[in-house]
Order: structure tokens, then C-alpha cells, then sequence
């Protein structure tokens, strides 16, 4: 019995050694594959790249109704500039972009009926003073009963007749900017001038020297844009969460990265019916005149609530073969040197560079992640 135990006794002790050079085989292995998911950063590198590490936090994100508009100006503050009657221009003063008074000579026209009106209204004017006298000579008569009726009445008749073509001439001639006193003077004048109705700048000019125009053409255009706005198109599935004060971020195609504010200020009363939307008119909070022309495009967002949601900086998440990645602290050596994990999230929102992290709860409360300088790791 003796013997057989020593015979047995040194495969035993062969078997345990292969069994102890098995079990430090793997975990050797799961070190190495351990250290190689994990990426290691130098306390220096950490310092010198300017690196800082965060936690998912709770931050109020915007709800939002999305919209599409322009930039615009009330009607007030819009002149379309024509003429009462058609003539010539000969002279324009004004380029488009060019900034106006009030009162200021925009175009002269000319054209000989101008000479014709003037000399109607003189005529007209003329017969007044006879037609009058007539007129007060058959009433004094007809009350004498020194004639008849029908001779009164006609005198009354011409004379109202002439004095409603004279003041009708008066009126046109007041009109077109030509001084009804000078013309009784025997002062006729060929031209014309059209001065501007409001203050602004010109934003069109639809003629040149020479060009024919006719009556209620227009010639060009005056904005005033002191009080710029933003007109707004919200589909009406949207109109039940619209309120009025509600802020609006403006952002322009042109330029996505500024975004300007604005405020509803009214909401339309009633829906195109073709397009199935509503206006809304957004006063801008500050002067941006400046900045804005009208009838630029823009895209908008009103702000309807709020909510909190988890986050992380914008900065600290990397896109990469269709899947979004952070970095998470995992452990830092007594060296100083950080290790960290690429893991995957969900992302939702985005305000103010923080994108909502849609799976938050697979992380600890506390678990820190790689918030800056995280991209040109994960690119690695």
C-alpha cells in the first residue's frame, strides 16, 4: 500500500503544477485584455492638454415648438413709392441702400399735361369770379321775382359745377406737389417732384433716367427699419402650446451659429388654409437693424416649457461608426496616471452645448467622465 501511494504521489504533484500554470495562464490573459480596453493618460499629458473630468448632471432643457419665417417691418414702416399721374423721370438721386429723410426729393418727373392741368385750374379759377357774380345777380332777381326760376337754377348749376372743377383741379394739383398759388401767379411749371413719406433706407429702385412711367407704378421702395420684427409660420398642431412673452431663439441659414432672441408678441387669429399654419409676429429684445435685412429667412424656436434632464457637455461625446462614445474614469494610479473606459450612450437633446444622455441610469450616481479633451482620445 505504501509503494503505491510513492507511485501515485508524483502525478499528483504533476497535475497540480498544470493545474496552477492554467488558472495564472488566464488570469495573465484577462489582465491583458483589461489593460488594453482601458486608455491610460499621464498626469502630465492630463495637465498639459488642459483635461477636466465631470459628472452627468441634471440641467433645465428647453422644450420647443419649431418654426420657419422672415424678417419684416410693420406696414407702417414700408413705403412703396408711385405717382398720380404718368410721366418721365428725369432726374433719380437715390441708389438702393441709400438712407432718407422724411420730406427728401426722391424723383422728378415731367410731362406737358402737367402745363395742361395747370392751365385748367387757371381757367377754372378765372371763372369763378363771373360765374359767382352771375349766380348771386339770378338769385337777387328770382327773389324780386324779376325772373324765372330756370335762369336761377342754371346759374346756381354752373357755378356749383365750376367751383367743384375747381376745387377737384386744386386738390389734383396739391397732389402732385405743384403750389396752386403759383399757378394763379401765371408760374406753370413741366415737372414734378416726389419726396419721401417716412424716414429709411431705400431697399429698391425700380427705374432709371428716361423711364416711362404710369399712374400708380411703383419706383422704388423705402424701409424703416427702427422696429424690425420676425414673422413667424407654426403649424396649427403646435398653436394650443403658443402663448404670448413666450422667448424665441432666431437662428439665420446663413449663419446657424449666432442665435438671436426675440418674444412673441401676437398670435394670428386665424390658419391658411392651404398651408395649415398660423403667423406669429417676435419682437426682437435689442437694436438689430444692423444685423438683419428684411426678407431674410430664418429658423426659430419657441421656447414653450422647460424640464430637467441628465447631460453632459456636447464636448465630452464622440461619434464614432454610428455610435456615440464617453470616456469614464475607471481609476486613477498613486502615480497620478488616469484610466479610463470607452462607453457607449444614448443621446437626446441639445441646449447650450449639453446633449441629454438618454441612458443615464446605467451609470453610478457620482461616475466621472472625461469632459474635455476626450475627442482626440477617442479618435486614437
Amino acid at each position: 500500500m505504501r509503494n503505491k501511494l510513492f507511485q501515485i504521489l508524483p502525478f499528483l504533484a504533476l497535475s497540480l503544477w498544470f493545474t496552477g500554470c492554467g488558472n495564472d495562464s488566464e488570469k495573465n490573459i484577462e489582465d491583458d485584455q483589461k489593460s488594453s480596453s482601458e486608455i491610460r493618460v499621464s498626469a502630465q499629458q492630463f495637465q498639459q492638454n488642459s483635461m477636466e473630468l465631470g459628472t452627468i448632471e441634471n440641467r433645465e432643457f428647453p422644450q420647443f415648438v419649431r418654426a420657419t419665417g422672415v424678417i419684416d417691418v410693420p406696414p407702417e414702416n414700408k413705403a412703396m413709392i408711385t405717382t398720380f399721374a404718368e410721366g418721365y423721370v428725369k432726374n433719380t438721386y437715390l441708389l438702393e441702400g441709400d438712407q432718407v429723410k422724411k420730406g427728401q426729393l426722391l424723383v422728378s418727373l415731367e410731362n406737358p399735361k402737367y402745363v395742361e392741368m395747370q392751365q385748367d385750374y387757371l381757367e377754372t379759377r378765372e371763372q369763378m369770379d363771373y360765374l359767382e357774380s352771375e349766380y348771386q345777380r339770378q338769385e337777387t332777381l328770382y327773389n324780386e321775382q324779376i325772373t324765372s326760376e330756370k335762369n336761377y337754377l342754371r346759374a346756381k348749376s354752373e357755378y356749383n359745377r365750376n367751383k367743384a372743377r375747381y376745387n377737384a383741379l386744386r386738390q389734383q394739383l396739391q397732389m402732385l406737389h405743384i403750389n396752386p398759388e403759383n399757378v394763379e401767379k401765371g408760374q406753370f411749371v413741366s415737372t414734378i417732384n416726389i419726396y419721401s413719406p417716412i424716414s429709411g433706407q431705400v431697399s429698391d429702385v425700380m427705374i432709371s433716367k428716361g423711364t416711362h412711367v404710369s399712374e400708380a407704378q411703383s419706383l422704388m421702395q423705402i424701409i424703416d427699419t427702427d422696429h424690425i420684427h420676425v414673422e413667424l409660420s407654426v403649424f396649427e398642431k403646435d398653436l394650443g402650446s403658443l402663448e404670448k412673452g413666450q422667448p424665441i431663439l432666431v437662428t439665420l441659414p446663413e449663419n446657424s451659429r449666432d442665435t438671436l432672441t426675440a418674444e412673441v408678441h401676437l398670435i394670428g387669429a386665424s390658419i391658411d388654409p392651404e398651408k395649415r399654419t398660423v403667423r406669429v409676429h417676435g419682437h426682437f429684445e435689442e437694436d438689430l437693424e444692423k444685423q438683419l435685412a428684411v426678407g431674410m429667412y430664418v429658423d426659430a424656436s419657441i421656447i414653450t416649457s422647460s424640464r430637467e434632464l441628465p447631460s453632459l457637455p456636447s464636448e465630452s461625446i464622440t461619434d464614432l461608426d454610428g455610435q456615440q462614445y464617453v470616456l469614464q474614469l475607471d481609476s486613477v494610479s498613486s502615480q497620478g496616471d488616469y484610466y479610463l473606459s470607452r462607453e457607449k450612450v444614448k443621446t437626446g437633446q441639445t441646449f447650450n452645448n449639453f446633449l441629454e444622455i438618454e441612458n443615464a441610469e446605467k451609470f453610478k450616481s457620482g461616475t466621472k467622465f472625461l469632459v474635455t479633451g476626450a475627442y482626440q482620445l477617442l479618435e486614437q
